[in-house]
C-alpha cells in the first residue's frame, strides 16, 4: 500500500476497537488496515487468547487486511518495541501515517503509544478519548455489536463470566469496582458481528481454562490470573 495518508487501526479482535472503527467509518475517516499482534507460539491474539482462525474470518468480514506480528512469550519490552518498529517501517512510503487506537482513559498508555509511534513517522488517533464508559458501553451495545466475553481477570471477576454475551444484563451484573468498558483489563471481549461486518462470524465456546501471566521484574506490572474461554468456529 502505496499513497498519501494511511490510517492503521490497532485491532485486538474487542468491542472498543470495532467501535472505533465504527466512529471513524461514521466521521468519514477511512481506516485501510488492521494491525493485530498474536502469540507466535500457539497463533492466539495476545492477551485475548483468540484463535487465529477466528482473528482472519473477524478481518473477511469487516473487509480490511490484517496486518499479524507475531510475538515471542515471553517477549520483553524492549524486544517487543523492536518488532513494532519493524512491522510499522512497511508503511514508510506513505507521507501522513495514522494508528488508532480504542484507548479510553488511560493517560500512561496513550503517552506510550505516542512516544513509541513518533520513532515511527506515525502519529496516533483515539476516537474513543474521554469517553464516560458506562455509556460508551452501553452504546457498543445499542448500535449492534454482538460480543462475547473471551477472559476476565480472576482477581476482579470469576469464571462464570466467560462466554457470557455483553449485553445489558451483563453489565448490570459487573460489580461496582469493574469498569464496564473493562478499561482496566478486568475482561475482554471478541465481536462477532455488528454494522462493520458483512457477515456474522459464527462461533461456540469450549473449555474455560485458567493462566497465569509473570509480573515484570520492576513489579510494575505484579502477577495475575485470568479465566479463558476458548472459542471455536462452526
Amino acid at each position: 500500500m502505496t499513497g498519501r495518508k494511511i490510517r492503521i487501526l490497532n485491532w485486538s479482535s474487542g468491542k472498543d476497537a470495532a467501535f472505533a472503527l465504527w466512529v471513524l467509518k461514521e466521521q468519514g475517516k477511512p481506516v485501510n488496515g488492521l494491525l493485530t499482534t498474536l502469540s507466535r507460539e500457539n497463533h492466539r491474539v495476545s492477551m485475548h487468547g483468540l484463535r487465529e482462525n477466528l482473528l482472519e474470518r473477524q478481518a473477511a468480514s469487516i473487509g480490511l487486511p490484517l496486518h499479524k506480528i507475531n510475538l515471542p512469550y515471553p517477549c520483553p519490552m524492549e524486544e517487543y518495541n523492536m518488532l513494532m518498529q519493524a512491522a510499522l517501517e512497511v508503511y514508510t512510503s506513505h507521507h501522513s501515517r495514522i494508528a488508532v487506537f480504542g484507548d479510553i482513559f488511560l493517560q500512561d498508555l496513550r503517552e506510550y503509544r505516542e512516544q513509541q509511534l513518533g520513532k515511527a513517522g506515525f502519529r496516533a488517533e483515539f476516537p474513543l478519548w474521554g469517553s464516560d464508559t458506562a455509556t460508551l458501553a452501553r452504546s457498543i451495545i445499542d448500535v449492534g455489536f454482538k460480543a462475547i466475553v473471551l477472559c476476565v481477570d480472576a482477581s476482579k471477576l470469576d469464571s462464570s463470566f466467560c462466554g457470557r454475551t455483553f449485553d445489558h444484563h451483563f453489565l448490570a451484573d459487573l460489580p461496582e469496582n469493574v469498569d464496564p468498558c473493562g478499561e482496566n483489563g478486568e475482561f475482554h471481549t471478541f465481536v462477532s458481528d455488528g454494522p462493520i461486518f458483512s457477515k456474522p462470524v459464527k462461533v461456540r465456546t469450549g473449555q474455560t481454562v485458567t493462566y497465569g501471566w509473570p509480573g515484570t521484574n520492576d513489579n510494575a506490572q505484579p502477577a495475575k490470573e485470568f479465566h479463558y474461554i476458548d472459542l471455536l468456529p462452526y
